[in-house]
């Protein structure tokens, strides 16, 4: 198998075995390693971008930890935000500095990595309005920054971007993105590419429109903007937008796959990861759930909502799109990671999109025309029996199609998805993806909703609760190219949360929701190395060089997000139907876990 990947680059007690509620199936891998190729690299070490790349690989190429002397890892140093919220995404490295974002109010703490323990440099606070804790739907986290020329790039969740001299902790811009006072949020990481910063909003359970921008980065002036419905001209869809499937196919249909003037409260937000090819200059992103939840009151394909779309990084205009799923019915946002790689599929090198859904669902796609090459389960799923590769649709089950004043029971995955927002990784080395899957499902009624701006517009009773096989979450390694699991690592309790990091030393690095750190062998998921942090994990991993050349892997732990935010003391277990649903799952994480906010940096 021929893989090109598009790949750009601080006292311990001793580790534990495995307990019993954590178990990996084995098979071997393939014994051929892969053909690697660095496309548009980063330095060497160091960690600019949210996902590691422009690829969304989360890769590193760092090989001095390896599945020899992973076991040896202990801690080098930690650092308090201050702040028991929900800590996700990853913090940045650029030279001898790291780059912590909090959540809300969204600090940028810069650390000096020459000094022991690691010392303040300095304190950028933002001071987001207050108003917009109150209208985010899941938490008031954030999801990471962006390094480029000499500025840090980031989004407040007020609907604010700011870039931040990287030396001195200056504010160099502010643009206002979007209106909290309609519900628009930001929590995804910004992606600067070339001179732009492409960005999009969150607040689809409030009614507002998705949108997709790029700012500027010198200035922060808007550059283009598209969204993701209403007629061609807005979603930036002309001549040369030439979808692979008939379905997708048409005129103005943003706007007439929904009922009325519906698609101007219809959701479909970029909350999630943007990757970037540089030989086609395209940007891919995928769009959240349509509003509103309760699929009758929005009769229609709903486009383009649920979708994947490829995007010209210069002005913004659509390239190809292809919707996972018309009429969403079980609020499956598909904002998860598109990870780029050349790969040889079947019988020749092709570019592939490779995006593991909240569906349930691996999809494969050739990115330059956006045909659908593979779709299989990676977790239990009913509400689909598979997909036609011919024309792109799912065969559903329509007894798990949810409707007005119906209790749909029984549908897998749940709203959650077979995974969340988390990122997975993907290691040349093995052409392996490895996914932080989720085992839920639900029940799902349809109701009334009507819509006030900058409130809750939902529209859905939903109840939550782990699914079939006696597990939650798992760690899974897949295969694109013969669309099947490798080895998985069951994780018992709750669905896996954090991201995943795979590195040149052949170690797999992710987070449990109830504190454990662990590392395992790419190749077969056998448990290496595990430390128990002091709150639940969320964020993503990630890996670096230190100024005195000895790779370190850091890591935020601090529960929270939607499932997490259970943790709270002020979310009553009590109630399944509480926080969207979720209680219902995970009514037991307050036994195991608590609030925190704690950056952990491991070495030797």
């Amino acid at each position: 198998m021929a893989v090109t990947a598009i790949v750009a680059l601080w006292g311990c007690q001793k580790q534990e075995a495995t307990p019993p509620e954590s178990r990996h199936q084995t098979h071997a891998v393939p014994g051929q390693v892969p053909r690697v190729q660095l496309i548009a690299p980063l330095p060497q070490g160091e960690w600019h971008l949210p996902t590691g790349d422009y690829a969304n690989t989360r890769f590193s190429p760092l090989d001095q930890i390896t599945t020899t002397n992973v076991d040896q890892l202990k801690v080098v140093t930690t650092m308090s935000t201050g702040l028991n919220r929900g800590h996700e995404g990853s913090p940045l490295v650029v030279g001898d500095t790291m780059y912590v974002v909090t959540p809300y109010p969204n600090n940028l703490i810069a650390v000096d990595l020459s000094q022991p323990g690691g010392a303040m440099k300095w304190l950028y606070e933002p001071r987001p309005d207050p108003r917009a804790v109150g209208i985010a739907c899941c938490d008031v986290v954030n999801r990471g920054a962006s390094y480029a020329d000499g500025k840090i790039v980031y989004n407040t969740l007020d609907a604010h971007t700011v870039a931040v001299d990287a030396l001195t902790g200056k504010e160099v811009w502010r643009t206002r993105v979007g209106n909290i006072e309609i519900g628009e949020t930001v929590t995804m990481a910004p992606l600067v590419i070339k001179d732009k910063v492409i960005v999009g909003n969150s607040g689809g359970e409030l009614g507002v429109r998705g949108w997709i921008l790029a700012l500027d980065l010198k200035t922060g002036e808007e550059a283009w903007r598209a969204y993701n419905t209403g007629p061609d001209e807005d979603v930036r869809i002309g001549p040369d937008f030439k979808p692979f499937y008939d379905k997708d196919r048409g005129q103005d249909l943003g706007e007439k796959t929904w009922p009325g003037d519906q698609w101007q409260l219809g959701g479909s937000t970029v909350w999630g990861w943007i990757s970037y090819d540089p030989e086609q200059d395209l940007i891919f992103y995928g769009t959240g759930n349509p509003g509103v939840w309760n699929a009758d009151l929005r009769i229609g394909d709903n486009k383009w909502s649920v979708s994947i779309i490829a995007r010209r990084l210069e002005d913004g205009m659509a390239k190809w799109a292809y919707q996972i799923s018309a009429h969403d019915a079980w609020d499956y946002d598909e904002i998860m990671e598109n990870v780029l790689v050349d790969m040889e599929f079947g019988g020749r090198m092709r570019k592939l999109l490779i995006h593991p859904g909240r569906t349930g669902f691996v999809f494969v796609l050739d990115r330059e025309t956006g045909e659908l090459l593979s779709a299989e389960k990676f977790q239990p799923v009913n509400w689909a029996h598979g997909y036609d590769l011919k024309t792109g649709k799912p065969d559903e089950d329509p007894s798990k199609r949810t409707g007005y004043g119906k209790v749909v029971r029984n549908i897998c995955p749940s709203s959650t998805g077979a995974k969340e927002f988390n990122p997975s990784a993907f290691s040349p080395r093995t052409g392996l993806l490895y996914i932080p899957a989720h085992n839920t499902c639900m029940d799902y009624e349809g109701i009334e909703a009507n819509y006030i701006a900058g409130t809750p517009y939902l529209g859905a009773d939903v109840r939550m609760y782990p699914g079939p096989g006696g597990y939650q979450g798992e760690l899974m390694a897949w295969d694109p190219v013969k669309a099947k699991p490798v080895w998985s690592v069951k994780e018992k309790d709750f669905p896996l949360y954090s991201g995943v990091l795979a590195t040149g030393g052949d170690v797999v690095f992710y987070g449990t929701m109830d504190g454990w750190f662990k590392a395992v062998d790419a190749r077969n998921g056998a448990e290496l190395w595990r430390f128990k942090t002091g709150s639940g994990i969320i964020g993503n991993p990630m890996t670096y060089l230190g100024p005195n050349g000895k790779q370190y892997v850091a890591v935020y732990a601090g529960i929270g997000g939607w499932m997490g935010a259970v943790a709270f003391p002020s979310v009553s277990a009590d109630d399944p139907y509480a926080a969207l649903g979720v209680v219902g799952a995970m009514k037991e994480i307050k036994k195991h876990t608590a609030p925190g906010g704690m950056l952990y940096v491991f070495g030797f």
